[in-house]
């Protein structure tokens, strides 16, 4: 598993793991509980795996250009 993305913005992972499972690419969240305690601290990380990680990057650039880091 690589991390596709990590956010604070929980309705925007809920989103992006929504467009994910539509494209049958398997997304897990990774720090929901911590996050849940800590807030800001800890951010969510969504994790794909390795052979999906391009077809992924395209769903999020689609839906939040700003949210990838260049690369």
């Amino acid at each position: 598993m690589v991390e596709l993305l990590h956010t604070e913005d929980w309705v925007l992972l809920s989103a992006i793991k929504a467009a994910l499972a539509e494209a049958d690419i398997p997304a897990v969240e990774f720090d929901g509980p911590i996050a849940d305690m800590y807030g800001a601290l800890f951010p969510r990380r969504l994790m794909v795996r390795e052979e999906d990680i391009a077809a992924a990057r395209m769903i999020v650039h689609s839906l939040c250009p700003e949210c990838l880091a260049p690369g």
